[in-house]
């Protein structure tokens, strides 16, 4: 039976060095553009993925975008979902063109309230220090926004959602929506999701392999919508979706 794993990356596979237990067996598995490591796999992370890869075919499904995903030190070597879902790669590391194609209709729609929303955003935090903003460009296209803070909580990031995001008419008509999970606030057009990238690529291995078995794995609320596509689930403690799911 034909095994896939689709497996989140950052707070599931390796997490900052802030986030780390205190091991000495830590292995460094992300990197900066300047080379320097950032983000680090506990010796159980190390052992899972050595499972992981050892027993299934897996294919990241990760927010990060073609740069960041190409500073992963790990031997990917099937499909590759990025920037939320918006794009997913083929084994060879070029954009699949029929999901890019759509992709790419259906960003045209929703680009102008995006970056109305945007202006709105950039307009608080200019107001406010301690506030990092980015707009995510990937293959000439921009894809979502993404804001961060340098005191590392969600504290100020709240702050910015309840005075501005949810205010918005485009959220409230389910154009755009937002994503929080520790330092890191996005503001994504509706058609970008993990699930739709995966669901499409299940469809496409399900033809391939009768039988098919799948797992998901991933640490986020919003995960929880490709993982519940597979057959079963991997969730690590101590995680935004592992406490959402025990406070149920």
């Amino acid at each position: 039976m034909q095994r896939y794993l689709f497996l989140d990356l950052d707070d599931t596979l390796f997490q900052t060095l802030r986030k780390c237990p205190v091991d000495e067996r830590l292995q460094a598995r992300a990197f900066l553009p300047d080379g320097a490591a950032n983000s680090f796999s506990t010796y159980k992370q190390q052992w899972l993925w050595q499972w992981f890869s050892e027993g299934f075919k897996v294919v990241p499904v990760t927010a990060r975008d073609a740069g960041a995903f190409a500073r992963v030190k790990l031997p990917f070597s099937e499909e590759a979902v990025l920037n939320h879902g918006a794009v997913i790669l083929d084994k060879s590391g070029i954009p699949d063109p029929t999901w890019m194609a759509l992709m790419l209709k259906q960003q045209s729609e929703f680009m102008g309230c995006l970056l109305d929303l945007w202006h709105d955003i950039e307009t608080f935090c200019q107001q406010v220090n301690g506030y990092k903003t980015r707009l995510v460009q990937d293959f000439k296209t921009t894809w979502y926004g993404v804001i961060k803070h340098t005191d590392g909580t969600e504290a100020p990031l709240l702050a910015l959602l309840h005075a501005v995001i949810d205010n918005h008419p485009a959220i409230g008509e389910g154009k755009l929506y937002w994503h929080l999970n520790g330092n890191n606030l996005a503001v994504l057009p509706k058609p970008i999701t993990k699930e739709k990238a995966v669901a499409y690529l299940l469809g496409r291995y399900q033809r391939e392999y009768p039988g098919l078995l799948t797992f998901g794995a991933g640490d986020s609320r919003t995960d929880a919508a490709f993982m519940s596509l597979c057959d079963y689930a991997l969730i690590p403690k101590n995680t935004q979706l592992s406490r959402y799911l025990a406070a149920a």
